[in-house]
């Protein structure tokens, strides 16, 4: 099975503190054990970035521009990182039949790229932000650990 990562798995990672962080590292080893694909999108990486550099203060990790390229770059070594094929199609007929509005249009171009690259599981705490798509599995990785 192809599993896209969700950027709060990926956040996790790099905050040992974070009650999630062991349950996250868990469901990777759980899924690597499997011999399943660990995905990640553009998107997984622009979102990554954003909360990486953005200062402690403002729910970020503060770190520098430096800093996130080096992370940037062990992810993309350490993770399947799908093409940038156009998503921008489905994204639209997702959005539209879903009636998503705001922030979790993010989410729904998520969905568009597993839609278009055929991946069928979504690895996330957020369980809420996915459940209304219907055409992929949502798995909670406390789930998994």
């Amino acid at each position: 099975m192809a599993v896209l990562l969700d950027t709060n798995i990926l956040l996790r990672l790099l905050q040992p503190h974070h009650p999630h962080s062991p349950f996250a590292e868990r469901a990777l080893n759980t899924l690597r054990k499997r011999d399943e694909v660990l995905n990640l999108t553009t998107q997984n990486l622009v979102e990554f970035w954003a909360a990486v550099t953005r200062p402690v203060d403002e729910n970020g990790l503060g770190f520098t521009t430096e800093q996130a390229a080096a992370e940037v770059g062990t992810l993309t070594r350490l993770f399947v990182l799908l093409p940038e094929l156009p998503v921008l199609q489905e994204w639209r007929r997702l959005v539209s039949a879903y009636r998503v509005s705001g922030k979790n249009t993010h989410d729904a171009r998520l969905v568009a790229a597993m839609m278009v690259h055929g991946v069928s599981h979504l690895l996330t705490f957020n369980m809420k932000d996915f459940t209304r798509y219907t055409e992929i599995v949502v798995v909670d990785p406390k789930t998994l650990a």
